[in-house]
């Protein structure tokens, strides 16, 4: 298995890094500044229009990152599965993968780390399973089924939460492939080629830094340079927004 995983990997690795190239590319400045919290930036005392154009950048990047992330992980999970027990990407809503295991049936919402959710999105987590369960149940070889909330990093001390299971790291990837080791061993085909791949990121990330920062300066910063934090805050804030106007004007 740890070979065909890591086949799996290389292969669609180049995709998770072309979507980041992607998400770059569409971005706008209008957009981040619209969606950041400008007062979080001043409370940092942030003085420079580059300093607050990475500090967007990188937040929204981030946060970009780790859903595209998540669904390569799903994507490495499921094959994994698939492979050591025929399992699935499931066809029920909320629910990512099922596979039977032992006699066993799991249904499994995948998840990239333990912190994922608030209480109105757990409670969603666990109506999806309860109708799940309703579904299979019309299925008399799905007697025994076993929800698993799966996270694919991370640990949880105490994994029985009642109507579901919530398996973390290295015990998630041993239920779902029955390798013990697998969580290790993904590791080194993840970072294939990443640095000549990072490199070309950069590159392009560079460009789009240097381009947001002329438009923020000429945007949103005084004849003196200063930054104009209160027409950043009517610009994300007002309830309609002002008329952009460049300091030249």
């Amino acid at each position: 298995m740890k070979k065909k995983i890591a086949v799996f990997i290389e292969k669609n690795i180049p995709a998770f890094h072309q979507r980041r190239l992607e998400s770059l590319g569409k971005l706008k400045l209008d957009d981040v500044l619209k969606r950041k919290n400008p007062y979080l930036f001043k409370a940092k005392n942030v003085n420079t229009a580059g300093e607050l154009v990475k500090g967007i950048l990188d937040a929204h990047l981030s946060s970009q990152e780790e859903t595209i992330f998540g669904a390569f992980l799903e994507g490495i999970a499921i094959q994994a599965c698939t492979l050591a027990y025929g399992g699935m990407k499931s066809g029920i809503e909320g629910i990512d993968l099922e596979f039977n295991r032992d006699g066993v049936r799991y249904i499994v919402s995948i998840k990239s780390g333990p912190n994922w959710g608030n209480s109105s999105q757990i409670k969603k987590m666990r109506d999806n399973f309860r109708q799940a369960r309703k579904i299979l149940g019309a299925n008399i070889a799905a007697r025994n089924v076993v929800a698993v909330n799966g996270c694919c990093y991370g640990r949880e001390q105490n994994e029985d939460k009642g109507d579901y299971l919530k398996v973390c790291g290295e015990r998630f990837w041993s239920l779902i492939s029955g390798n013990d080791k697998l969580y290790t061993e993904l590791i080194e085909p993840i970072g294939h080629k990443a640095k000549e791949r990072n490199d070309k990121f950069q590159v392009e990330y560079g460009k789009v830094a240097n381009l947001f920062t002329l438009q923020f300066i000429n945007e949103f910063c005084l004849a003196d340079g200063q930054i104009d934090w209160e027409k950043i805050v009517r610009f994300n804030s007002a309830f309609a927004a002002p008329q952009k106007k460049s300091r030249k004007n």
